[in-house]
């Protein structure tokens, strides 16, 4: 009987051996790329909390490596921003879109400057608005205050805090600068979460126990102005290094269509840097969960889950271009038919998607997707390879695929991605930082 190594001849193993060291050049785990000790807060990246934010320190790498001589940065889903951010740090114009309200104010509060003078007033103001007499005199309703109506807002709020929320909107109804406003409306944002009766370290809308909401008694008054205070903070570090001359626009289009041109041309694009969903809003990362009580309280839309890409159940979906997509689609549709569904119509949206931003990035240019692999029914979804194979299909060519630890990344340690009481599942521990180069 012939050997092992008889039976193979060694060129086949020096193939073997290629192909295994180039898979770990393409896709390696790098421990730099933790940042466990830095200040991800820095400039106006302290301004709002959000779920699974995209920390500064990896963009600013990215940018760095794969942005040099760039005019223009595109961010396809935005969030609130910290691509856009460290762009202009660098110099470069930023454009970002996202479905979220909410999201949307965050990103264009960060990348806005400010009249500082003009903003300190206003500052002033307020806290006189707060003062101690003011508070007395708004306890014992002797200012009529304006409740907004939305459903469920006596089970979420009680109804003192209604009423300081309430007095805060009015103040900022006032202020007639748009940036100043929007200053206030992002520092308001964050007081309403956290004057809610929300249980405090989820995204998701989960109430309070009964014990807890008996005791909780927040001054929505000193939270916002602590929050104000931490932004000016920010936003004086955010002007010490930000260029004069760069700037964002923050757009209101969804990736899935087709861009229209008066938002994107055609190559017009230097290098897209962007942090995309993992998956449906409502069994990943809950966005539209998140923001509800913020969006309701200013007043703008408020349901986003449908809007947001696997928003809704698709039938007869047909992707082409990704094999292992596949087989993860089969090997999920023989536990759950209809979870396979719900995570196909995810990605017939994603590959849209993907299409449509593939024809705004010049020749030879990058295209970077900062990427978690999310698990559904106990498998794990590739969605690194995925991505890779979607923007090949649109004539790019594979750079690389980084793989780093998440130990700051704003996310529970576990969370209920079927949304049954008492199933949890451990969330992601690692990114992939999947980049792409246009042909």
């Amino acid at each position: 009987m012939l050997s092992h190594v008889q039976r193979y001849p060694i060129n086949m193993y020096l193939r073997i051996a290629v192909q295994y060291l180039y898979a770990l050049k393409m896709k390696h785990l790098d421990t730099s790329w933790d940042f466990r000790s830095a200040n991800t807060k820095r400039t106006t990246h302290c301004f709002h909390s959000y779920p699974a934010m995209m920390i500064p320190q990896v963009a600013e790498r990215l940018l760095t490596k794969y942005a040099k001589k760039s005019r223009i940065l595109f961010d396809p889903y935005c969030g609130t921003g910290t691509s856009l951010v460290e762009a202009n740090i660098k110099d470069i114009h930023a454009i970002g879109t996202d479905l979220n309200p909410l999201a949307r104010l965050i990103a264009q509060t960060k990348t806005t400057r400010l009249d500082l003078q003009l903003l300190d007033i206003y500052l002033r103001d307020f806290s006189d608005f707060t003062s101690s007499q003011f508070r007395f005199d708004a306890e014992k309703r002797k200012y009529a205050v304006l409740l907004p109506q939305f459903k469920n807002i006596d089970f979420w709020f009680h109804r003192s805090t209604q009423t300081k929320l309430a007095l805060i909107k009015s103040f900022i109804g006032e202020i007639t600068d748009e940036g100043i406003k929007n200053f206030f409306l992002t520092a308001f944002s964050e007081t309403v979460r956290e004057s809610s009766l929300t249980k405090k370290g989820e995204f998701k809308l989960v109430r309070m126990p009964p014990e807890k909401r008996e005791k909780f008694n927040p001054d929505s008054f000193d939270i916002i102005f602590s929050k104000l205070s931490r932004n000016r903070r920010g936003l004086l570090d955010f002007a010490a290094v930000k260029s004069n001359g760069a700037t964002a626009e923050i757009k209101h289009f969804n990736t899935v269509s087709p861009i229209p041109d008066n938002c994107l041309v055609n190559e017009s694009i230097d290098v897209v840097l962007t942090s995309p969903p993992y998956g449906d809003s409502r069994t990943t990362v809950a966005y539209g969960q998140y923001s509800r009580l913020s969006n309701q309280w200013m007043g703008v839309e408020s349901q986003v889950d449908d809007k947001l890409m696997g928003g809704k159940k698709q039938v007869d979906i047909e992707i082409k271009g990704s094999k292992i997509l596949s087989e993860t689609i089969e090997k999920i549709a023989d536990r759950d038919e209809n979870r396979a569904r719900e995570v196909l119509s995810f990605f017939a949206d994603y590959q849209k998607s993907i299409n449509h931003i593939s024809t705004k990035l010049k020749k030879k240019k990058y295209a970077c997707y900062v990427i978690g692999n999310r698990t559904v029914k106990g498998i794990q979804i590739p969605m690194d390879e995925i991505t890779a194979d979607f923007f090949k299909a649109n004539g790019f060519n594979h750079a690389e695929t980084t793989v780093r630890n998440i130990p700051n990344k704003r996310m529970p340690d576990r969370n209920s991605p079927t949304n049954v009481r008492g199933e949890k599942s451990a969330t992601m521990k690692r990114e992939y930082i999947v980049v792409m180069q246009k042909q």
